[in-house]
């Protein structure tokens, strides 16, 4: 947990403490920055990642050794819009990362999941099954569907068919999912939150200023500590308490070792 700073200035802490993006990527390795991208609406009105940690965290993994970067999200608004309007296109491409659509059904692939309880197969972005390393930065946020958005639900936009998983019990599909990919590092913006009317936002009156960010390989560990922002004990979210039964990761922080870095 990092909290105080500016996003650039919180990841450059945080991940140095947990031994650099070295230790997630290695030289020549091809990478997949997934931000949450999905909404035309304009950084402080935090429906999607914070643009400044999207290109803070490109520019991470070149430094790294990676051999490409690719960022992509698809999107529930207008993509072409979303990807501007939020900052994280220009941002991306300004880090050096190559952002590419997410919202033709063509490069999606057809996976099966074996290990899901109720989501069996799904259609993954063809990116997220060439790439060595998937980074995952979601947003903070409240959910209308899902209680919250965090680093499960992030992934739902590497999937074609999201409408499925709304109609066949949503919290399952979002732990299910990741029996299928778990990423090799989570970053949540915690920077501001939309606390209500989530996940799209109305105005600026849904947002707080938090100054915080969550870095874990552990994806359910980090949506526990997310949940604990949001003022939500973990345990009282349908998928983090799935997840952690189905031993995908750990939601008791208590037995975590967890840093606390003030900047």
């Amino acid at each position: 947990m990092v909290m105080g700073g500016e996003p650039e200035e919180m990841f450059d802490r945080g991940i140095a403490a947990m031994g650099g993006m070295g230790r997630y990527i290695k030289a020549g390795q091809k990478v997949v920055v997934k931000p949450n991208i999905g909404w035309d609406k304009a950084p402080e009105l935090a429906a999607n990642t914070n643009p400044k940690l999207v290109g803070q965290v490109v520019k991470a993994c070149l430094a790294a050794g990676a051999k490409e970067v690719i960022v992509f999200d698809n999107t529930c608004d207008n993509w072409k819009k979303a990807y501007a309007t939020s900052g994280i296109e220009k941002a991306a491409k300004e880090a050096g990362a190559k952002v590419i659509t997410g919202n033709s059904e063509r490069d999606y692939k057809p996976v099966n999941i074996p290990q899901g309880k109720v989501l069996k197969q799904t259609k993954v972005h063809e990116k997220i099954l060439e790439c060595d390393v998937l980074v995952n930065i979601p947003i903070l946020k409240h959910h209308s569907g899902a209680q919250v958005t965090f680093a499960m639900k992030n992934l739902m936009g590497i999937v074609w068919d999201r409408r499925w998983w709304h109609r066949n019990d949503l919290q399952q599909c979002i732990a299910d999912m990741v029996t299928y990919r778990k990423p090799e590092l989570n970053i949540v913006d915690a920077y501001r939150i939309m606390e209500r009317n989530g996940p799209r936002g109305v105005s600026l009156a849904d947002v707080s200023l938090k100054k915080a960010q969550i870095i874990s390989a552990d994806i359910v560990a980090a949506d526990a500590a997310a949940a604990m922002v949001f003022d939500k004990k973990p345990e009282k979210i349908g998928h983090i308490k799935i997840a952690s039964e189905m031993g995908l990761g750990e939601m008791d922080l208590s037995k975590l070792n967890i840093s606390r870095i003030r900047v």
